[in-house]
């Protein structure tokens, strides 16, 4: 089969946003934990409606094996390479939800690191039958090659900033909230010897939660709409890095991760 076969595969999942684990979400994050009824802060969601799958169906990379819900792609790399997001209405805390996972594109690409295929896959949120959030989600898989290096960009000043110190804990942490069995996030001699990264890597999706995070406590006030976010290159724990923005036009934002080595994650934010 071609992996342009699994378009249009689709799958649901449901879940409870229990208390229970929206305390673990907090406590990773530093954060206070939302009662039932209240929002879920942005891009909790992605810590619900995981597979979990015995360790037998997973990969030697610790992602589930290839083939399954996701195209396979033998001998390359999994990565999480960015996405867009439509906030419709936020999930409340202690309800149920679902989520309808749709493979929307499937494209094999060249780049100077070799062949990438790219995977989009569509979810929608919703909760008592009301569409809450439309992500799409960018997956790319690489062949084997050295990880990019920092490409030099400096940071801008930008409007706000904070500064984020990525622990070894906070990673494994996140892994743990996420269901994420990634090896790359917490496996050092995995990630260094086989992978051939420097260093335990910082989740992409925590990076734009962070980042998104950072945008919401410098404007409180703002309702969020539309919020597109893109990998430059990776951050390597425990260095740290700062994550930050400005507004560039009434509504309109831009933010961005990174530290010392250049950017390293980039996104447009619409709001009200």
């Amino acid at each position: 089969m071609s992996a342009t076969d699994w378009i249009g595969r689709s799958e649901t999942a449901h879940d409870h946003l229990s208390h229970n684990l929206l305390k673990r979400i907090a406590a990773t994050l530093g954060e206070a934990v939302p009662a039932d009824g209240e929002p879920v802060p942005p891009l909790w969601q992605w810590c619900f409606f995981q597979d979990p799958l015995p360790e037998s169906a997973l990969g030697s990379d610790g992602h589930p094996a290839r083939g399954g819900f996701l195209p396979p792609a033998d001998n390359r790399n999994r990565m999480w390479a960015g996405g867009r997001i439509e906030f419709f209405h936020a999930l409340r805390a202690g309800e149920s939800a679902s989520r309808v996972s749709t493979i929307t594109q499937v494209e094999e690409k060249t780049g100077r690191t070799g062949s990438l295929l790219f995977v989009t896959v569509r979810h929608d949120y919703s909760q008592d039958g009301r569409l809450a959030i439309r992500e799409e989600q960018d997956i790319v898989y690489r062949e084997p090659t050295p990880p990019k290096q920092g490409n030099g960009d400096v940071l801008p000043q930008g409007d706000w900033r904070e500064a984020v110190d990525p622990t070894p804990t906070l990673l494994f942490r996140y892994s743990a909230v996420t269901f994420n069995g990634h090896r790359i996030h917490y496996d050092y001699p995995y990630v260094t010897g086989t992978e051939g990264y420097s260093g335990l890597v910082v989740h992409g999706p925590l990076i734009a939660t962070l980042s998104l995070r950072a945008f919401c406590r410098a404007h409180p006030e703002a309702t969020l709409r539309r919020f597109a976010y893109r990998g430059v290159r990776p951050l390597i724990a425990p260095q740290p890095f700062d994550v930050g923005g400005r507004i560039t036009a009434p509504g309109v934002a831009e933010l961005w991760a990174g530290n010392a080595d250049g950017l390293a994650q980039r996104a447009d934010l619409s709001f009200e």
